[in-house]
């Protein structure tokens, strides 16, 4: 898949974010909380998205947005599927840490969803789902769900899936520069079943993502995958990033 069809107001790029919201997300990751570097790294991408999408004063709706928060339920952050100019009058959702990491049952909203606003006539950007987790699941295998999400396609492609991991080990060494790092490939080490889950989980890094993160100032090389290890909130921005990379128009 090539996936060049540009997001614009009348084709839309669509992303649903889908939010761990488990209580090890307290845990610190340098010096904040972990679900605080998400929600900043969130305001970030829905910055970008609005920069992506301003002409003159007025903001067009080039992306189209749903969100997703999860612990042993799901939460329809935005109440359906918003345009980005919608979600910026809304701001930021308030993100409050529940129990459990029921990550299967998220999936599932997630492809109800897509079901009711996929079609493969429609020549728009191939909608992507960005997931958010920082630990193993608790309830039934998400695998599977993924897979059939991945199956999905609009005119430009298949169903993008990204997932950023947020961990401490992931792999075995430290990234010191993520402005120069490569990407996980098919065949990097990485630590933990759940890791190697995760990117069996996750899409190839289309080149035209590729390109626009190129042209950020990020380094990943072809072959690598959309999954993210959130090793720092560096590298967890930069997922968030990745997942506002469709080609627009400017």
């Amino acid at each position: 898949m090539v996936y060049e069809a540009l997001a614009t107001s009348r084709t839309p790029a669509m992303i649903v974010y889908v939010l761990d919201v488990s209580a090890s997300m307290t845990r610190p990751l340098g010096g904040k909380r972990r679900i605080d570097v998400v929600t900043d790294a969130l305001r970030a991408a829905l910055q970008r998205m609005v920069f992506l999408s301003t002409k003159g004063t007025r903001v067009a709706p080039r992306y189209r947005i749903a969100m997703y928060a999860y612990s042993d339920h799901v939460y329809d952050l935005l109440d359906g599927v918003k345009t980005v100019d919608q979600v910026v009058r809304l701001g930021v959702p308030q993100l409050t840490m529940l129990a459990g990491t029921d990550t299967a049952r998220a999936f599932e909203h997630v492809e109800r969803l897509l079901r009711r606003e996929l079609s493969a006539e429609r020549y728009e950007p191939a909608p992507l789902v960005c997931h958010m987790t920082d630990g193993d699941y608790t309830g039934d295998d998400p695998a599977p769900i993924a897979r059939r999400i991945m199956e999905m396609r609009s005119g430009d492609g298949n169903v993008l899936i990204e997932n950023i991991f947020i961990s401490d080990r992931i792999l075995p060494d430290q990234i010191p520069n993520p402005k120069q790092w490569s990407g996980i490939q098919r065949a990097t080490p990485l630590i933990g079943e759940y890791a190697d889950k995760l990117r069996a989980m996750s899409s190839p890094l289309p080149e035209s993502y590729r390109t626009v993160l190129l042209e950020s100032g990020y380094q990943l090389t072809p072959g690598a995958v959309m999954m993210l290890p959130g090793m720092s909130a560096e590298l967890v921005e930069m997922g968030f990033v990745m997942s506002t990379s469709t080609p627009v128009t400017r």
